[in-house]
């Protein structure tokens, strides 16, 4: 057994080993602060969700699928609507740091473990990455308009200004900070200064303690949620309908002007928007009552930021023509721009600069939490489970996180980051929801979260049979279409054809196992939403878990407390 990939550990040893960790900190050990209540464990996730994905990636996203991105909206609030019940699940559980990477120990085995726990670090750090550039966007246009103006060559990044520069991009402003930039030894000196700057700060605060950033992000969060709601009240002054019915290449108004091909197209800029509610998990050591307050936060903060994304993309449809947003990283600035609001742009600015302040905090939160609990279980080595006397945060997974988010900074752009860290989070769900396939049923308890059973042997299989069905009745050929492999469609079709294997199988087996449905529809619905994923990320992502496995067998299959055993 200690020498199997697949080693799991019992949950009842996890909760234990907790039980310890936090007795031991009570008595001046390194155990973490439980300071942490419902209202704050749901602001967290409105303030990892509600930032970079409204206020930068949206605007690509409208222009991909024009107003039926709406549609896909509600596609990924499902999605994650069923994976935020399965993190629930396993909150409820093992309320213990480490979200996904901690649920795949006890699930899947230590490989798989290993595997989120790595895949998580796109989420959240190289996810802060593009986050940190999306802030200091708006930073920038934020001291613009105040008169303090950034050289050009100091608020963007070295990539963005030399394709700009060597394409003869429209944008002035990237092609002069390459041509204005100081030279040094034959390289010019571009680099993102406000980027760097935040993650400093961001560092710093997360450093210090828990209390401190729970009061910095609860007061943002109010902040960016008040200026939200005016500017969907403001924009819906300027909405014309006409616009939610765009005619497409044949000159026909439609819905869906791109197909909906155009809409999914989209799938990485939406599901971003999504990405952090799951941070909420991460933070169960210093949750008062997780096993009651982690599900409800999830679900809460997720339903709330579900009806702010599609009124949003609703007022910019409406406003503009979905055409107009194609490039433009501060969609919701614009459509008050055109429409010449200039009251209203400084309020965005000022919202989308607090809002991507709170999403950098949560994310810069989260990543340090998931290295301590796998530094726990001799994944990495004992300092990243290191706890500091006086603040009680793990502090030199901190510090680390700061670097693994400020160093790429200055050697990376923004459109390399955004789909690397939504197949990985996407790829997390996936695990999560098998997870809670493989565990077995509890029985209901009082004041923890009990997701509803369901029996999927029939409903499960008649869903994906009735799917398939339907799509053979509209569409005669399109399984048979889906075994034609060009350049143009070889990911999409690949991607999509072993969904369905793997949903006809998963069918096949609820006819005799006693699956729960919740699980199943989760883990489908995300599986959909990769087939959305071009043949490139998925070449980074597996050139990611190659580099992680590589990790993985030098070091922790060895060092791992389950060998010792």
């Amino acid at each position: 057994m200690s020498n199997s990939l697949f080693r799991t550990k019992n949950i009842d040893k996890i909760l234990s080993d907790a039980a310890t960790m936090e007795a031991d900190a009570h008595h001046g050990g390194g155990g973490l602060s439980r300071v942490l209540t419902l209202k704050d464990l749901t602001f967290f996730g409105i303030a990892a969700i509600i930032g970079a994905g409204s206020f930068s990636s949206l605007g690509q996203a409208v222009f991909n699928g024009g107003p039926g991105v709406v549609l896909l909206f509600i596609m990924c609030a499902v999605a994650c609507g069923f994976t935020a019940m399965c993190y629930a699940e396993f909150a409820s559980r093992i309320p213990v740091a480490g979200s996904a990477y901690t649920y795949a120990y006890a699930s899947f085995g230590e490989m798989f473990a290993w595997v989120i726990g790595w895949a998580l670090i796109m989420e959240y750090s190289i996810g802060n990455i593009y986050v940190a550039f999306s802030w200091s966007d708006y930073f920038s246009s934020f001291m613009d308009r105040i008169g303090g103006h950034i050289p050009n060559y100091l608020e963007c990044s070295y990539i963005e200004a030399k394709k700009a520069f060597i394409e003869g991009s429209a944008n002035k402003d990237l092609v002069d900070a390459w041509n204005s930039a100081p030279v040094i030894g034959g390289l010019r000196m571009i680099v993102d200064l406000p980027a760097l700057v935040i993650n400093v700060l961001i560092t710093i605060l997360v450093y210090i303690g828990v209390k401190e950033s729970r009061n910095f992000s609860n007061v943002m969060v109010i902040l960016k949620l008040c200026i939200v709601a005016l500017v969907i009240v403001v924009g819906a002054y300027y909405v014309d309908t006409a616009n939610w019915q765009p005619a497409n290449d044949a000159g026909i108004p439609s819905f869906m002007p791109n197909g909906f091909s155009g809409v999914m197209g989209a799938v990485s800029g939406v599901f971003f928007a999504y990405i952090g509610f799951d941070a909420i998990s991460v933070m169960a050591e210093e949750s008062k009552n997780p096993q009651k307050d982690l599900p409800r936060s999830m679900i809460l903060s997720l339903v709330i930021c579900t009806v702010v994304y599609i009124l949003l993309t609703l007022v910019l449809t409406g406003v503009l023509n979905y055409r107009e947003f194609d490039g433009v990283g501060d969609p919701l600035a614009k459509i008050f721009e055109v429409k010449n609001v200039g009251w209203m742009q400084f309020l965005v600015s000022i919202a989308a600069v607090v809002a991507m302040t709170s999403v950098l905090l949560v994310f810069q939160m989260g990543q340090p939490r998931i290295w301590m609990s796998m530094s726990r279980d001799g994944l990495l080595p004992p300092a990243f489970q290191k706890i500091h006397p006086k603040y009680q945060t793990p502090s030199f997974a901190t510090i680390i996180t700061g670097l693994l988010v400020g160093v790429p900074i200055i050697f990376t752009d923004k459109t390399f980051v955004l789909d690397f860290t939504s197949i990985a989070t996407l790829f997390a769900f996936v695990l999560v929801c098998g997870g809670v396939l493989l565990i077995p049923r509890k029985e209901k308890t009082a004041g923890k979260f009990n997701m509803p059973y369901v029996n999927a042997k029939f409903i499960f299989p008649a869903i994906i049979f009735g799917a398939a069905a339907i799509l053979v009745l509209y569409n005669h050929n399109y399984f048979t279409n889906l075994l034609t492999f060009s350049d143009d469609n070889m990911s999409l079709n690949v991607t999509t054809l072993l969904f369905w294997i793997i949903s006809i199988l998963l069918a096949i087996f609820s006819l005799f196992k006693n699956f729960s449905l919740i699980p199943l529809l989760g883990l489908t619905t995300c599986l959909y939403l990769l087939t959305g994923m071009s043949a490139e990320n998925w070449a980074w992502f597996g050139s990611w878990l190659l580099l992680g496995l590589i990790f993985y067998f030098l070091y922790g299959y060895k060092k791992s407390k389950l060998a010792k055993n």
